[in-house]
């Protein structure tokens, strides 16, 4: 796992690195380090990292899917309003 993939993971759990430590019963040094390349985590940690990615990627998936269905229920509203106010004329 690349010092990249593990600030995005982090980010896209909306962490900061003191919370991040705390998933893995580390020390803030040891996060902070990863991010940097210094260290690397261990394979359990790295797993648990790929878990905690899957679990990000779903709940931003399913934030996509109910923007997009807001959006579509906004939009035949709108065009309900629209024919309505124009079978009124």
């Amino acid at each position: 796992m690349t010092p990249n993939e593990i600030v995005s993971i982090r980010k896209a759990l909306g962490l900061k690195q003191a919370d991040f430590a705390r998933l893995f019963d580390a020390h803030v040094m040891t996060i902070s380090k990863w991010e940097r390349g210094v260290a690397v985590p261990t394979p359990y940690q790295a797993a648990l990292m790929g878990q905690f990615r899957q679990k990000a990627a779903a709940a931003e998936e399913q934030a996509r899917t109910e923007v997009k269905n807001l959006l579509i229920t906004a939009g035949v509203l709108a065009a309900l309003m629209w024919l309505l106010s124009q079978s009124k004329k």
